[in-house]
């Protein structure tokens, strides 16, 4: 089965699968612009892909068979195990994308880029689809830079994404997970409650909870906030500055790196999360 046919499989089949789960068993109260969100969120989406597809034509599993063929990259020059280099392939393209979203955070111009993102109104499995087409080549570019720095395994590559794809909708999902199933899979894997935080307006919830895949980034760095202060049901999705139903749409979605901020950009807000009301910080 070739690499292209494994991605189409993951994606859409993650599409179908999270949003049943999400008719099942919701967690909040589905908002009324869902439509409109989903439209603008998959069109995103779409034009990200374009972007990138033009920009990086060896990309993921191509670009790392590639600094394979050349010796290009660590493992490519110390020679360990192969298991070896698949084994720290994988937590290492999750720190790096840990750092990547902190990064997102911190540096102005790069926030104004994420922010579309975060000025989803709701948060659902197409949330995960939302991401402005400049952040999608910022994110590239950086993955990129690890898998020719580190000359990854290519297989190793291909499971880390697909990690990354799955739990991509997964985390974003409007899914009620039983609350014993859910402290388990915490300690592992980001959760949709873990990760539904991150989209809170509190600056604090806000910049808590940057992990993709592996929960425990957020633990060591001190950046894990357990419980939003209003609760599940009560968190405020998106900005304040960004809050009009029009940030649903495309042309607002392609154009929010080039607003004006109304308020202090995430770089300004504390760089970790205080704890707050009904929160604990690890």
């Amino acid at each position: 089965m070739s690499t292209s046919t494994i991605y189409t499989i993951v994606y859409f089949g993650g599409i179908l699968a999270v949003a049943l789960l999400e008719w099942a068993q919701p967690r909040r109260p589905f908002g009324e612009s869902t439509g409109l969100r989903w439209f603008g969120n998959f069109g995103l989406q779409i034009l990200g892909g374009v972007l990138v597809r033009a920009l990086f034509p060896l990309f993921g599993v191509g670009w790392a068979a590639f600094c394979r063929e050349h010796g290009l990259g660590l493992f490519n020059v110390v020679h360990w195990p192969a298991w070896i280099a698949f084994a720290l392939t994988i937590p290492a393209l999750d720190l790096a994308a840990y750092a990547q979203h902190y990064v997102l955070h911190r540096v102005p111009v790069l926030w104004r880029v994420h922010r579309a993102h975060h000025s989803d109104l709701d948060c659902d499995f197409s949330t995960g689809l939302r991401f402005h087409p400049f952040e999608a080549v910022y994110s590239t570019a950086i993955l990129s830079g690890v898998i020719l720095a580190l000359g990854v395994p290519p297989a190793a590559v291909l499971l880390s994404q697909v990690l990354a794809l799955t739990l991509d909708f997964v985390e974003h999902a409007n899914l009620r997970i039983p609350p014993s199933l859910e402290q388990v899979m915490r300690l592992v894997v980001v959760t949709p409650d873990m990760h539904r935080i991150h989209h809170s307006q509190d600056p604090r919830e806000g910049n808590s909870n940057f992990a993709n895949v592996f929960s425990w980034w957020d633990r060591i760095f001190g950046t894990y906030v357990d419980h939003p202060a209003a609760g599940h049901e009560g968190i405020k999705f998106g900005l304040t500055e960004l809050s009009d139903r029009k940030h649903l749409t495309l042309p607002w979605m392609l154009a929010d790196p080039f607003l004006s901020p109304v308020r202090p950009a995430a770089a300004d807000r504390p760089p970790t999360p205080e704890p707050v009301s009904g929160a604990v910080a690890r």
